[in-house]
């Protein structure tokens, strides 16, 4: 008579609880080379040669690693002098010009924004971090702002925010009201459907479009879909806050554009 195999005893994987997170149910903490950089005191590559150069304590301990954890609440000081965690939010409103790149030095070492608004900055504003709120593509033109406050970027880009934000284009053909009115009500396109557009003849040949997405080259992609290839785009407003420095300037937002015009409240 065969003899019964003996019961199979769980795995050690299965005898295991689930492993947690360090910070499960925490609030994730900054590193450390970041938070000095989202407080203005340098930008990040200083703050992590002052991190490493042993100048930066966290609780009174010298920390020397940029990647150090700094959980909430901890005092920092730097050469020890007690840097404040809390921030306000800035705001640089830039006139883009053509043929630059909206993307960071480490991505493209030339050809970016940063080549043109870094260098303009004042030393207050020049030791922050600096984020461009979405992107405009290589050959557009306009505004396009930049903050310090990731929580910014991330509520302007959220497609639940809405924010409007306005463009003209030139196109090529002759634009009238029967080619514009599908836009109106949203255009199939192969990434699926737009929402509707505000969208009004300013002449035969340019055409003013606002639309509350963010989706990739989605102004030329919609006017295409109509039968008016885009020649030229220009962004002139992002919600409330308007275009109204001239090209590779900028300047900052007021507190109320940021609360009214962006409907930004600040961090939480």
């Amino acid at each position: 008579m065969a003899r019964k195999p003996p019961p199979r005893r769980p795995s050690a994987s299965q005898d295991k609880s689930p492993s947690r997170s360090r910070w499960e149910g925490k609030a994730k903490p900054d590193w450390l080379s970041r938070a000095l950089a989202r407080a203005g005191v340098f930008p990040l590559p200083e703050a992590e040669e002052a991190i490493r150069a042993g100048r930066v304590t966290v609780n009174g301990r010298v920390v020397s690693q940029p990647l150090a954890p700094v959980p909430e609440g901890a005092v920092l000081r730097v050469n020890g002098a007690e840097i404040p965690r809390e921030v306000e939010t800035r705001v640089l409103a830039f006139h883009k010009p053509a043929d630059l790149l909206t993307s960071t030095v480490s991505q493209h070492r030339t050809g970016t924004v940063y080549e043109v608004l870094l260098p303009q900055l004042p030393d207050e504003l020049s030791r922050y971090t600096w984020h461009a709120i979405g992107r405009l593509d290589r050959g557009t033109t306009g505004l396009l702002l930049f903050t310090n406050d990731e929580k910014l970027v991330a509520h302007a880009t959220s497609p639940e925010t809405h924010l409007p934000k306005r463009y003209v284009a030139t196109v090529q053909g002759t634009a009238d009201e029967e080619k514009i009115e599908p836009l109106r009500r949203g255009v199939m396109l192969e990434d699926g459907p737009t929402r509707p557009a505000k969208v009004k003849l300013r002449d035969e040949h340019t055409v003013e479009v606002v639309v509350t997405e963010g989706r990739h080259h989605q102004v030329k992609r919609m006017l295409g879909a109509v039968g008016l290839p885009v020649q030229a785009l220009h962004r002139e407003a992002v919600g409330g806050v308007e275009l109204d420095v001239s090209e590779g300037t900028f300047r900052l937002l007021t507190p109320e554009e940021i609360s009214q015009g962006l409907g930004y409240s600040g961090r939480s």
